[in-house]
C-alpha cells in the first residue's frame, strides 16, 4: 500500500506543478565575469577585494587567477560558508586564512564575523562579488552577498556584482518571510524561490532600502548576454556547494531545503545528496532505504550508519521536467508516515527555513497543499510587483 501511495504522489506532484519547459546550457550564456571589458577598465589602478568561492570561474580558470594575470592589484578575498575553495560542510565554521596558491588573505565570512568589518575593508577601493547562486532565500549566500553591500555603504566602498545566471529563475514559489524570521538563513520579505539573478536581487535589496538604517550601496552589476530566464539553466562547471553535485540536485533543493529544519536526512553522506530523502523514524515498509556514510563533502552526516527509509527521487526527474512549485506532498507524506510529530518532527531551524511560524502548524494541522498555496497568494503577488522594478533580462 505505501509503494502505491509513493507512486500516486510522485504522479500528481508532475502533473500539477511541473512543466515539460526549454532548458538553456550554461555554456550558452556569457557570464558576468566574462565580459572583462565592461569591468577591467573600473579596476584600474585600485586595490581590489574579491567574495568569491569555487565556482568564480572563468572558462577553466578561477576569477582570481585571472585578475592576478591581467595586473589587477587584489588585496584580499573573501570567502562565504564552505569556504573560499568551497570544501568545507554545511553550517560549519570556516577560519580566516591564507590562499595556498596565490598567498592572498582568505577572510572568512562564515567564522567569527558574517559582515566585513571597517578593518577588513581598510585599503580597499572596490569589492567585487562573484559567486554561483541558485534562487533560493535560505541558501546562504545572498545573505553574504547583502552584508558586504551594507558594510561597502558603511565605509563608502563601490561595490561590483559580476552576474551569474539562476538555475531556478523561471519561477516564483514559497511564501514571503516575515521581520520574526530575519536570520542568515533569510535577511528580506521574499519568497522561498525569488526567481531573480544575484545582481537583480542586489538591486532590489538596495533599491528598496533593506539595508541597514537604509544606507545606499555604489553598485553596479556586470550583466549576463544571452540568458533567458524562462529556461531551467543546465550544466553549471562548477557545484554551487559541496552536496548540490548536479542538475537534479539543484532543481529539487527548493523543495527538499524544507527537510533541513526536521528529522529526515537529504542523503548527505550517500552519493546522491539532496536527491535521496528519508530517515529512521519513517515507515520502513518503504521501498528505498539508504544508509549515510562520512565522505569528503559530509563529515558527520545525519544518521551516519544508520539506514533511513524514504524515497529515490534521482531517477524521478529528466533534463526536460523543470518543477515549477515547491513540493509541499513529500514534506506532508514524512510528516504523517513519521513516528514521531510535531515538535519531535521539526526542529527550531524549521520556521527560520520557511520564513514564518505558519507552515509548521498548517503541516500539524493537515491542511490541504491548495490551501497552503492560497495563504502565500497575496504576498507573493505584492513581492511580484517589487521585484518587476529591478529585473535586468526580460
Amino acid at each position: 500500500m505505501t509503494k502505491i501511495y509513493i507512486s500516486i504522489l510522485f504522479s500528481v506532484f508532475i502533473s500539477a506543478a511541473s512543466l515539460r519547459a526549454q532548458v538553456q546550457l550554461y555554456t550558452d550564456i556569457t557570464c558576468g565575469a566574462q565580459r572583462m571589458d565592461q569591468y577591467l577598465p573600473k579596476l584600474k589602478n585600485k586595490r581590489v577585494a574579491i567574495v568569491t568561492n569555487a565556482s568564480g570561474v572563468v572558462g577553466n580558470r578561477h576569477l582570481v587567477d585571472t585578475l592576478l594575470k591581467q595586473h589587477v592589484k587584489i588585496v584580499k578575498i573573501f570567502g562565504p560558508e564552505h569556504g573560499f575553495r568551497g570544501g568545507s560542510d554545511a553550517g560549519v565554521k570556516v577560519n580566516s586564512s591564507k590562499d595556498s596558491k596565490t598567498g592572498l588573505p582568505v577572510v572568512s565570512l562564515y567564522g567569527n564575523h558574517k559582515k566585513p568589518t571597517k578593518e577588513d575593508l581598510k585599503g580597499v577601493d572596490i569589492v567585487l562579488y562573484d559567486i554561483q547562486d541558485v534562487g533560493v532565500r535560505f541558501y546562504t549566500y545572498i545573505s553574504t552577498m547583502s552584508y558586504v553591500m551594507e558594510a561597502c555603504a558603511e565605509n563608502h566602498v563601490e561595490m561590483l556584482i559580476l552576474d551569474r545566471p539562476n538555475p531556478n529563475g523561471y519561477y516564483i514559489d514559497g511564501p514571503v518571510m516575515t521581520p520574526d524570521y530575519k536570520s542568515f538563513l533569510g535577511m528580506h520579505p521574499v519568497p522561498i524561490v525569488y526567481g531573480m539573478t544575484c545582481g537583480e536581487y542586489a538591486r532590489m535589496v538596495n533599491g528598496e532600502g533593506w539595508l541597514k538604517n537604509g544606507v545606499q550601496c555604489q553598485l553596479s552589476v556586470i550583466t549576463l548576454l544571452n540568458y533567458d530566464r524562462n529556461s531551467f539553466v543546465s550544466g553549471l562547471p562548477v557545484k554551487p556547494s559541496p552536496n548540490l553535485p548536479n542538475d537534479t540536485a539543484i532543481l529539487l533543493y527548493p523543495s527538499l531545503g524544507l527537510f533541513e529544519g526536521t528529522i529526515v536526512s537529504l542523503g548527505r553522506g550517500t552519493d546522491c545528496p539532496f536527491q535521496y530523502i528519508g530517515s529512521p523514524y519513517t515507515d520502513p515498509g518503504l521501498s528505498f532505504a539508504f544508509t549515510p556514510k562520512a565522505n569528503a563533502v559530509s563529515k558527520k552526516p545525519k544518521y551516519m550508519d544508520t539506514a533511513c527509509y524514504g524515497i529515490n527521487l534521482k531517477p524521478q526527474f529528466t533534463i526536460t521536467l523543470r518543477s515549477h512549485a515547491i513540493n509541499l506532498q513529500w514534506l506532508k507524506y514524512f510528516y504523517e508516515h513519521s513516528s514521531k510529530k510535531q515538535d519531535e518532527f521539526f526542529d527550531k531551524n524549521f520556521n527560520y527555513h520557511v520564513g514564518n511560524n505558519i507552515l509548521k502548524q498548517q503541516i500539524i494541522d493537515h491542511v490541504s497543499e491548495e490551501d497552503i498555496r492560497a495563504s502565500w497568494k497575496k504576498e507573493i503577488d505584492a513581492f511580484r510587483a517589487i521585484r518587476q522594478k529591478y529585473l535586468l533580462y526580460n
